[in-house]
């Protein structure tokens, strides 16, 4: 194993990074071609006050605080947003804002935990449990499971919403079920990179993928492919240079979607050029 990864803690971030960037490659082309790269990241964000009240109260936990919490703001932005008078994010803009403040507010009066709030919002790899690794295993195995059978179902309802319903697509369930795993794998993530930096593995590599790839499977591999290299050139690179896991991964992740804008810039401009001769 090469020289970054020669100490235990750094394998157990590895193995820990390239479980969870199965779900979140996969799950993030279905968040970047329905357009839900806000809301998940704002479902991240949103754990922080079950996060500060499973670290104040040890009998809940984090893990249980933040799928309580991530639960409660999806289900409340879901049920508002059927208004169409506030869709486009509006709700979920101001839940988010909402979720912040009150976490805020647990963490210095209620809940009044020693946990430093960086750790909180951060999250680090190298801090990895072995209960967390479990975890990660666990969605990564639902979520390969889980695709192949909403695969259909997931393909009709985001290209042709209106003709899903009368071709037996169900889609209002395949948006549960959908945001029932978006809701799991961000939870499971945020020990590793943190609530602000979790949309760095679930939408980045999706987007970046998706201006490359055309094909639906061939993105989905790519999309992977993309999360599991930021966690290993993110984490070698944290090593050297000492700063937060999560942070590096995530600047990684915005270098190579813009490398990849100014490719996809570059191949329409020669095809026009092309076209035009």
């Amino acid at each position: 194993m090469f020289a970054p990864f020669d100490v235990p803690y750094m394998q157990s971030a590895l193995f820990a990074g390239l479980l969870i960037a199965v779900p979140c490659g996969l799950l993030g082309v279905w968040v970047v071609l329905r357009g839900l790269a806000f809301f998940s990241h704002a479902v991240g964000v949103a754990t922080f006050p079950g996060v500060v009240i499973g670290l104040g109260v040890p009998a809940i936990g984090p893990f249980a605080g933040s799928l309580l919490a991530a639960g409660a703001f999806g289900a409340a932005v879901s049920s508002v947003e059927n208004d169409h008078r506030v869709r486009g994010g509006a709700v979920t803009g101001l839940a988010l804002a909402a979720a912040m403040a009150t976490g805020a507010v647990l963490l210095t009066t209620v809940a009044r935990v020693s946990t430093p709030v960086e750790t909180v919002l951060f999250g680090s790899l190298l801090g990895i449990s072995d209960t967390d690794i479990v975890r990660c295993a666990v969605v990564a195995a639902l979520t390969l499971a889980a695709l192949p059978l909403l695969w259909a179902r997931l393909s009709a309802s985001t290209f042709d919403r209106a003709w899903a319903a009368p071709a037996g697509a169900r889609p209002q369930r395949t948006d549960v079920l959908l945001l029932t795993l978006l809701g799991f794998t961000v939870v499971t993530a945020l020990p590793a990179v943190g609530s602000l930096m979790v949309s760095g593995l679930l939408v980045i590599p999706a987007a970046t993928a998706r201006l490359l790839c055309e094909r639906l499977a061939t993105l989905s591999v790519c999309a992977v492919a993309l999360c599991a290299a930021e966690v290993v050139i993110g984490l070698a690179a944290a090593r050297e240079l000492d700063v937060a896991p999560g942070a590096s991964i995530a600047a990684l992740g915005g270098v190579g979607f813009a490398l990849a804008a100014a490719v996809s810039a570059a191949r329409s401009g020669w095809a026009r050029r092309t076209v035009a001769a």
